[in-house]
């Protein structure tokens, strides 16, 4: 079965096209600043055993656009994959809020649709572009089942206690106000990486996921316990543009005194806040430099963001009670061997003890970079939210089917 998978923002659309249940990976691309000047497409595509590319720069008016370009790269005599796009059977879409309503993969349909756009609030950044993608598929796949898959769903085993606010019970329970967590496909799939590393599925797991946003969760027996991030993908972690937790009465003297209207509030959380906000860059390799050359305010970015990790995990250890290993994936968490090293410094108490020579070192695939002392093992695990939503969508339509890619 050839599988499309979609991941729509509000500028660009990353892609990857699957052949299920091997995982084989067929080929995958960024469509990159829809909409803007200097739009590109980076088409990666595997032809006799080699992985080849192929750069478009050209105007992309809308997302439509875009993925009429990636189909005709598809189909095309040179760089295509598949003889007619028809030949795609399912398109999974990542949607971020799944809110109260979504706890698995669902084949979509207008109802569906409906649902999906009651959550826009609830993740007004992610699922009005990811809800553009689903519309976009749907015009130019027509043949193709469409399913979405929710960020959301994997934190569903999280108890009430950690779920819960301290709030009247009635924002609960007539508005739906709670801790949903996100990242919950990359999360998954690399517990699931982890517990095949190891040799065991009940095992207790720190998964720490570093790119521009950032969260980390509780996962006890391949289920999540804890997570960072709540109610909307803000809270927890410093992000790259975003502030993570925060004491709520800044917010309300920014709003009674200092005259801030709410829309600016969340502008500034969002998008002008985290490592943006403390150093002018959102790019952790930026501020790397910048620290190297040696910029106080980087270096305070960079003490504070590990720092605020550390806190997470001695909380989470104590929710476990213990822990088997720290996972850290995503582009931050895979490639940034300073951040590693902060992190897990000084945490010998906790059984946690790296090692440097292997952090620094660069490895494909799953990498161990605990010293021999250190009772928990520290793992570098490459994320691919793209094959888990593939998994995700096949599983649907194939009940007996389980995983072991």
């Amino acid at each position: 079965m050839n599988i499309f998978v979609i991941n729509s923002g509000s500028s660009s659309i990353k892609y990857h096209l699957y052949k299920m249940p091997e995982g084989q990976s067929i080929c995958s691309g960024i469509i990159d600043r829809i909409g803007l000047k200097g739009s590109v497409i980076q088409h990666k595509y595997w032809n006799e055993g080699e992985e080849k590319k192929v750069v478009l720069n050209m105007d992309i008016a809308d997302h439509e656009n875009g993925l009429r370009e990636v189909i005709y790269l598809i189909a095309h005599a040179e760089s295509g994959v598949l003889n007619d796009p028809g030949e795609i059977e399912l398109v999974g879409h990542r949607i971020v809020h799944g809110g109260k309503e979504f706890t698995t993969p669902v084949l979509i349909d207008n109802n569906v649709k409906e649902k999906i756009k009651q959550t826009f609030q609830l993740a007004p950044l992610h699922n009005p572009p990811g809800f553009q993608g689903i519309e976009v598929a749907e015009k130019l796949f027509k043949n193709a089942r469409q399913v979405a898959v929710f960020d959301t769903a994997f934190h569903q085993t999280m108890p009430e206690k950690a779920y819960r606010f301290a709030i009247p019970n009635s924002f609960y329970e007539d508005l739906n106000i709670r801790a949903y967590g996100f990242h919950g496909t990359s999360h998954q799939y690399v517990a699931a990486k982890a517990a095949k590393h190891l040799g065991s599925e009940t095992i207790k797991l720190i998964s720490i996921h570093l790119g521009n946003g950032a969260s980390i969760t509780a996962i006890q027996n391949g289920q999540s316990v804890d997570t960072s991030m709540g109610f909307g993908p803000l809270s927890g972690l410093v992000m790259g543009t975003r502030s993570g937790d925060i004491d709520p009465t800044v917010l309300l003297y920014l709003v009674n005194q200092a005259g801030y209207q709410l829309e600016e509030v969340s502008t500034l959380l969002n998008r002008e806040s985290g490592m943006l906000g403390l150093t002018g860059y959102s790019d952790m390799r930026d501020i790397t430099k910048s620290m190297q050359r040696g910029d106080q305010s980087a270096r305070l970015a960079y003490d504070l963001y590990t720092y605020r990790i550390k806190k997470y995990i001695g909380a989470y250890v104590a929710a476990l009670n213990g822990v088997d290993a720290i996972i850290f994936t995503a582009g931050v968490g895979e490639n940034d061997a300073i951040v590693r090293e902060m992190v897990c410094s000084n945490l010998d108490y906790l059984g946690i003890i790296p090692d440097l020579e292997k952090n620094s070192g660069k490895t494909v695939g799953i990498r161990e970079i605990q010293s021999n002392a250190s009772r928990v093992k520290i793992l570098v695990i490459p994320t691919n939210e793209e094959l888990k939503i593939a998994e995700q969508c096949f599983g649907l339509f194939n009940k007996g089917y389980k995983s072991d890619l």
